[in-house]
């Protein structure tokens, strides 16, 4: 646990606000952040993860994207 903290890169995010324009820099901050997945990061911890909970919910993100690979592998047939 203790390395995974030390591997763990942060993020930094940087938007601009043009003109005093706050609405469309916020919404370009929240795209950004979907996009890097930080909602979800921040979402798993809230709250204690059983070991039995983190299991399954790594087989599911495994499973998902296996089966996004052979969606994306399959196309062209």
């Amino acid at each position: 646990m203790l390395l995974s903290r030390f591997l763990y890169k942060e993020k930094n995010l940087e938007v601009i606000v043009r003109d005093n324009n706050v609405d469309h820099a916020l919404r370009t901050l929240k795209k950004k952040m979907q996009r890097e997945g930080m909602y979800r990061e921040m979402k798993k911890r809230r709250a204690y993860e059983k070991p039995s909970e983190k299991k399954a919910r790594e087989k599911a993100e495994s499973v998902r994207r296996w089966r996004k690979l052979q969606r994306k592998s399959t196309r062209g047939y």
